[in-house]
């Protein structure tokens, strides 16, 4: 970290931004608001949409998950078969399906009945990507902030599909949804960025008459849009200076994964 590093964030303030701009004072970086920010060297904390607008003039490497990556994984770490396709295809559904963007919030991620309940937004044109996947029951998710595929912080933020947050060390399955995103990241080094956020979680099939929990990705994210819930701030702060930090510092390992460049 050098002298004129500083945290850039848009103006939309969250708890998050408010934590990881307290973090950074702590290790006296700068906080600038933006549109306004001085010279030196940015890193990001914000929406995709604002990003895209400043990304050029902050000079900013932007890491991102493939949006193919979730669909390549093998089944043994998804527990549903999931699959890219465009919306035009989602559209045509005629079962219920858990329907997503990659990446992007175009729409909400949600369990549609159908394909005609879909959403018809101004900006979604048909060949949009999304992603398709079979409808399972989470029991309880996490989201892992992963530098160098390694956890170093997370927490819990949903029990049966509803928000209840709590840190890793006050849940009884904690250990287990890191002990399960470290095979994933032995196995998948390669896939992922070098600062990446990891939801995982447990869950239950209704096609299982066992009524098994089993771990599985719920998907990767982007550090510098990514809520922290209860996780250290100071730890999701080392995440997402290098997930969005300087250009001329980028990895090689990391180019495939920014977008903008």
């Amino acid at each position: 970290m050098q002298n004129s590093d500083f945290l850039a964030v848009s103006p939309r303030t969250t708890s998050t931004s408010v934590l990881l701009a307290e973090a950074a004072q702590r290790r006296g970086m700068r906080v600038e608001v933006l549109p306004t920010a001085r010279r030196g060297n940015a890193h990001y904390y914000g929406g995709p949409l604002y990003a895209a607008d400043m990304v050029d003039e902050l000079g900013l490497a932007l890491l991102e998950p493939t949006d193919a990556w979730l669909t390549l994984l093998p089944e043994a770490y998804t527990g549903r078969g999931i699959r890219a396709a465009t919306l035009a295809e989602a559209r045509r559904l005629v079962r219920p399906a858990f329907v997503k963007p990659p990446t992007d919030k175009g729409f909400p991620a949600a369990v549609y009945a159908d394909g005609s309940r879909l959403p018809a937004l101004p900006g979604l044109p048909a060949g949009t990507p999304v992603q398709i996947a079979e409808v399972v029951s989470w029991v309880s998710e996490f989201r892992l902030f992963v530098l160098d595929c390694a956890v170093v912080t997370g927490s819990r933020y949903a029990r049966h599909g509803r928000l209840d947050v709590a840190p890793l060390g006050d849940c009884p399955d904690g250990a287990g949804a890191v002990a399960f995103a470290a095979e994933l990241l032995a196995a998948h080094r390669d896939g992922l960025p070098s600062a990446v956020v990891l939801d995982v979680g447990l869950l239950t099939r209704a096609d299982d008459p066992t009524g098994a929990e089993r771990w599985a990705v719920v998907e990767a994210n982007m550090p510098w849009f990514s809520h922290s819930y209860a996780s250290t701030p100071d730890r999701v702060l080392d995440v997402v200076l290098r997930s969005a930090g300087p250009r001329d510092r980028l990895a090689e390992r990391d180019r495939a994964f920014c977008r903008h460049l």
